[in-house]
């Protein structure tokens, strides 16, 4: 009995000392199994990518997406890193390169379809911003996601645009927009302070000239609350539309008018009984513009709440 327990001893001591050794040198065998098991139909697997793409897989291995897919997946089909986006690429790895098979392309002389590209960013990007992606203004025009985003670089700091900045992503196709920021008079974009995406959702948009709210005046109301009312004395112009005066993408005049004042009153007023020649300050010189300034005296032309306010004068 005491030469059982002996025994029955060394052997529990044995395990405890080389289980650890054991389990080290089981876990590949078991992690190969399960890895190869994972692999879908028609899947050759990452390592299998970076033999031919070793460049391309060294800086996408840098990007946010890299470090999702590769580093910490947070489902089977992020788990097949390459794959997860340009499909199933066995047949294109076992013929060298020269067959595609099922494989997607994004860029390249023979990219995949424009449909085919965007179907593979929007099986995991429907939600947000992109809800109103079908149908919009750049879905029609064949935009494709890539023309916009590129995931294999580390070019932006967010939003793996392109270009640096949403701005010099958007000047791509928007060069005159982009040009009107170089203006006198422009939006604080170069500045930092604000993007196109302030006013624009690129992804989609049920309003006119995809903006993400219901009318260009509620897109302004948002930084120029002082301006939204309600007033006593409402300029028809201003209620209508913002754009009827401003251009927001920028203007050679002050205040991103589109032409210098007084000549931008006169396209609604009548200038006859207000001469435009500048004058005196005397009473009988009221009549007449001072200094080609139409609001150095009707300077709530905007709306007034003022009793006497009618004119804009107060």
């Amino acid at each position: 009995m005491r030469q059982s327990l002996g025994f029955i001893s060394l052997l529990v001591a044995a395990l405890v000392a080389h289980g650890p050794r054991l389990s080290a040198q089981a876990a590949p065998t078991q992690a190969g199994k399960t890895a190869a098991t994972k692999l879908p139909a028609g899947y050759a697997g990452s390592a299998e990518c970076v033999q031919c793409h070793r460049a391309a897989a060294a800086q996408f291995a840098s990007t946010n997406k890299g470090k999702l897919f590769l580093e910490h997946p947070k489902d089977e089909h992020q788990a097949l890193g390459c794959e997860t986006c340009h499909g199933p690429s066995k047949e294109h790895a076992q013929s060298g390169g020269e067959e595609r098979g099922a494989l997607i392309a994004f860029s390249g002389k023979k990219p995949a379809s424009v449909a085919a590209r965007n179907a593979v960013c929007l099986s995991c990007h429907q939600k947000t911003a992109r809800i109103s992606w079908l149908g919009s203004i750049h879905e029609q025009r064949n935009v494709a996601c890539s023309d916009c985003h590129n995931v294999m670089h580390a070019s932006s700091d967010r939003g793996s645009l392109q270009k640096p900045t949403v701005l010099q992503t958007c000047a791509r196709c928007h060069q005159q927009r982009a040009a009107q920021q170089l203006r006198f008079s422009h939006m604080p974009i170069g500045e930092k302070k604000m993007e196109c995406t302030s006013c624009h959702n690129p992804h989609g948009s049920p309003n006119d000239k995809l903006l993400v709210a219901s009318s260009i005046n509620e897109v302004c109301y948002s930084c120029h609350t002082e301006k939204r009312g309600p007033f006593m004395w409402q300029h028809p112009p201003v209620v209508e539309n913002c754009a009827n005066c401003h251009d927001p993408h920028g203007t050679a005049h002050e205040k991103l008018l589109k032409v210098p004042k007084p000549r931008l009153c006169q396209q609604c007023h009548d200038p006859t009984s207000h001469p435009t020649q500048p004058r005196g300050l005397a009473a009988t010189d009221a009549r007449f513009i001072r200094g080609r300034q139409c609001v150095d005296c009707h300077f709530n032309i905007h709306g007034s709440n003022h009793p006497t306010g009618q004119r804009f004068t107060r």
